[in-house]
């Protein structure tokens, strides 16, 4: 059974990064595409990014284009989220999420999940 497991949260000021990573055991890390997705308080679950098995090929939400950047480490089994330009609206718990296909935008689309790590963003 492949495990993910996401650290790196925490509370920070806006305009602050943090980087995010995402570890997965108990399979072959090349072979699944990686996305992050967050829900914040009182919201449905969101897309953020995804990468390919590759690292070749990633996609972003457009509320997060230009600040956060997805990366991966198959030799780590890690995926990271570099979150610069951090804004109150960024606050949610942040998860990962695995498949083994082509990385999506639809959380429903993702059979292995994390537990998640909060960040919060202060003003």
């Amino acid at each position: 059974q492949v495990q993910l497991v996401e650290s790196g949260g925490g509370l920070v000021q806006a305009g602050d990064s943090l980087r995010l990573s995402c570890v997965l055991s108990r399979g072959t890390f090349s072979t699944y595409a990686v996305g992050w997705f967050r829900q914040a308080p009182g919201k449905e679950r969101g897309f953020v990014a995804t990468i390919s098995r590759s690292g070749a090929s990633t996609d972003y939400a457009d509320s997060v284009k230009g600040r956060f950047t997805i990366s991966r480490d198959n030799a780590k089994n890690t995926v990271y989220l570099q979150m610069n330009s951090l804004k109150p609206e960024d606050t949610a718990v942040y998860y990962c999420a695995a498949r083994m296909a082509s990385g999506s935008t639809i959380a429903a689309n993702y059979a292995y999940w994390g537990q998640g790590t909060q960040v919060t963003v202060s003003s």
